[in-house]
């Protein structure tokens, strides 16, 4: 064996070793040993230290616990070794959420949400941050373009149904409302909101007949 099949040989068993651990740490994180998980990222950091893969994983346990300066300090890393990490972007806004920094998470969600339309943790803290400051234009777009792709995610339809209420367009929320509670008969929330617009709706009906 020459030294170059023999080189080609030990990088692939180092990033086959790297790719081990880091799945190890997701899965231990996924079970919530963030204990085993950080020491399974930090590992698999050692080894491909050019790689956000690890630090977007120890962000996310230091997350977990509430450990906000070094989670903000991992993620930045992640996003540093590769400016187009997503991952890095919505755990920023996590923590920017988490510290009431609605702007800054607004900011890090959209960023996210650029690079990939079908970021769940993203579209929904989108959502969560623009309650917050009031402000749901592109909130709507992303939910519009992530249930085009994922037809009947109830957990995206609601806060669709939501905005559409706050936007006076009370027929698209109607017809939502509806959908999920087909999806799902004991979606109370869902209830609620359809009992609330069809309320409105028939205000406006009546208001339309005593003027016409």
């Amino acid at each position: 064996m020459d030294i170059t099949q023999n080189n080609t040989n030990q990088q692939h068993d180092s990033i086959q070793h790297y790719e081990l651990l880091q799945e190890m740490g997701d899965c231990y994180t996924s079970v919530g040993n963030y204990a085993q998980a950080q020491q399974y990222y930090e590992k698999a950091a050692i080894l491909e230290p050019d790689e956000p893969g690890p630090y977007v994983g120890l962000g996310a346990v230091a997350l977990q616990k509430n450990l906000l300066d070094d989670a903000e300090t991992a993620f930045r890393v992640a996003r540093r070794l590769d400016g187009n990490c997503t991952k890095a972007y919505a755990g920023l806004g996590l923590v920017a959420q988490q510290r009431a920094d609605y702007k800054q998470a607004f900011e890090m969600y959209l960023k996210c949400l650029e690079l990939d339309t079908d970021n769940l943790i993203a579209l929904l803290g989108l959502f969560q941050t623009s309650c917050q400051m009031g402000s749901f234009a592109k909130v709507t777009y992303y939910l519009e373009v992530y249930l085009n792709m994922h037809p009947g995610d109830t957990s995206v339809m609601f806060p669709l149904a939501a905005l559409y209420m706050k936007d006076g367009r009370l027929e698209q929320s109607k017809k939502i409302l509806s959908d999920i509670l087909a999806l799902d008969g004991n979606h109370k929330d869902a209830a609620n909101l359809l009992e609330e617009v069809e309320h409105s709706l028939a205000q406006i009906e009546q208001t339309e007949v005593q003027t016409g």
